[in-house]
């Protein structure tokens, strides 16, 4: 990391920490799994109708992996969208680009500062929400061991490390996300529009993918890596959709932010 992107990353993790909407972000992310597996957990008929749902009120993982599922739909995104979609669009809501630039800060510097605080936060949240949604759904309604999705019984601990590495494949597609909300964020200078875009995104990209005949550009979509977790728990496993997701977070990062680089760097902020 640039020397010079230090101290304004500082001041950034800074305002951060300031902000009451991330703090709440964060403790919704705590709370709000506990209260789903409790209501699932209460419930007399299991949702059937959804992948492991079937399971869901008698078997912690089955329970963590349905959350999972749900929660990839479109709470992901908002919850990485809420920073990244207003981190750079608040500096015009409240007229500070120059003077944010008047401290001997580029504009590049700034630029990757805010841009490694949103995804921070998105590694942070993902990582909370994913540990409060697994510890209350083992605590709650117990680790048996699992039948997987090819109908083969999976012992415990084995699935805690595959609900754990699942978990984990949610952290590309998310920050793909935090980047198009970031470029939303620099192109359009409304917070509303940076939180509000990646969320209507996904949940479109969610509909075409569902669609049939369109193999072609399902792969290129960015919610197609939501559900690379899906090999894993196949008897045998296969992880290309891992990889492939892998791929496409990465190729929606790179262009997203190279795109609201370039944006931020020819803009005129000579005005406030």
């Amino acid at each position: 990391m640039s020397v010079g992107v230090i101290a304004p990353l500082r001041w950034e993790l800074r305002k951060l920490r300031a902000q009451y909407r991330a703090r709440a972000v964060l403790v919704g992310a705590v709370l709000m799994p506990i209260v789903v597996v409790v209501v699932i957990q209460g419930q007399s008929r299991p949702p059937k109708d959804t992948l492991l749902g079937r399971f869901a009120t008698e078997n912690g993982y089955a329970l963590a992996f349905l959350v999972l599922g749900f929660a990839s739909q479109w709470v992901l995104p908002l919850l990485t969208a809420i920073v990244a979609g207003d981190i750079f669009a608040s500096e015009d809501q409240h007229g500070t680009w120059k003077t944010v630039l008047t401290r001997s800060t580029s504009r590049g510097q700034l630029f990757w500062a805010k841009t490694l605080t949103a995804a921070g936060f998105a590694a942070v949240v993902l990582l909370v929400l994913a540990t409060s949604t697994i510890v209350a759904s083992l605590l709650i309604v117990g680790h048996q061991p699992l039948i997987g999705l090819s109908g083969q019984t999976i012992p415990a601990a084995e699935a805690l490390r595959l609900v754990a590495a699942s978990w984990a494949s949610m952290l590309p597609p998310m920050l793909g996300f935090t980047c198009l909300a970031i470029l939303l964020s620099v192109w359009s200078r409304n917070p509303a529009v940076g939180i509000a875009a990646p969320v209507v995104i996904g949940m479109v990209m969610q509909l075409v993918g569902a669609l049939g005949g369109v193999e072609a550009i399902r792969p290129f979509l960015l919610s197609t890596p939501f559900e690379a977790w899906h090999g894993l728990l196949t008897q045998p496993r296969f992880t290309g959709p891992l990889l492939d997701g892998l791929l496409t977070s990465g190729a929606w990062c790179a262009l997203s932010l190279a795109v609201a680089f370039v944006l931020l760097r020819r803009r005129d902020i000579t005005g406030g």
